[in-house]
């Protein structure tokens, strides 16, 4: 079964535009490899912290809104944890509200 998910995280202010494209696409990849879907990417852009994170005041922001089965979240979380040019993540479970009238007609 999958679940959709929204994952935000911050990269450090110092990379490069190359090196932010290369860290995207990184973990798009590791998304995908897990079985992940419908994969959509907003970059944020840098932005003001509002508060210093390991000496940054700045932070550049990415966020991937997908589905994907529950056991991709684990290893996805774990690659970002152990790398260096993420400062912060956060991944949100979302719920979807089914419509009503679509459970009528399905239990007519």
């Amino acid at each position: 079964m999958t679940t959709v998910y929204e994952t935000m995280y911050i990269l450090r202010p110092d990379l490069g535009d190359e090196q932010v494209e290369q860290a995207v696409t990184k973990y798009q990849n590791l998304l995908t490899e897990q079985g992940a879907e419908n994969l959509e990417i907003q970059n944020r852009g840098k932005r003001r912290l509002a508060y210093e994170i390991n000496r940054h005041r700045d932070g550049i922001y990415i966020q991937f809104n997908y589905t994907a089965p529950a056991g991709a979240i684990a290893p996805f979380e774990r690659a970002m944890r152990l790398s260096e040019e993420v400062i912060r993540y956060l991944t949100i479970k979302q719920e979807i509200k089914e419509d009503k009238s679509a459970k009528e007609t399905v239990a007519a």
